[in-house]
């Protein structure tokens, strides 16, 4: 059985870190802060458009493979290349479907997901 691979234990390492460390400042902020969990989503996803944008979270991505797309941060950095990458080849309409074309398979697995665990999970409204 060649096709068996080795694992990789300090890229998983690297992955568990970073991700969980964006994850805690998530956990802090939702804490500690008044803002709802919206807003915070609205955040993470905007920092990672931004430094997407700039080019500095594919450093983190290289650095930390799933540790850092996985995370909405990550999302908002798929964003902002596929709207960057759409530019280049369509103009200004590039920057509205760009994105949104790079990211179909997360939104649409963020659908699902959302919705299956709307059926099992009980919501609760925070209290401010």
């Amino acid at each position: 059985m060649e096709f068996i691979q080795s694992i990789d234990w300090m890229q998983l390492l690297r992955c568990f870190v970073t991700g969980g460390a964006i994850c805690i400042i998530g956990q802090i902020l939702l804490d500690k802060t008044k803002l709802t969990p919206a807003r915070i989503l609205v955040t993470f996803v905007t920092v990672g458009a931004i430094l997407g944008g700039l080019g500095i979270y594919k450093h983190l991505i290289d650095f930390a493979g799933a540790g850092a797309t996985v995370p909405l941060t990550g999302f908002g950095a798929n964003l902002a290349k596929g709207a960057i990458e759409s530019v280049k080849e369509m103009g200004l309409l590039g920057a509205f479907i760009g994105g949104v074309k790079a990211s179909a398979g997360g939104i649409a697995a963020a659908i699902f997901f959302g919705y299956l665990a709307s059926l099992i999970a009980k919501p609760k409204i925070k209290k401010q």
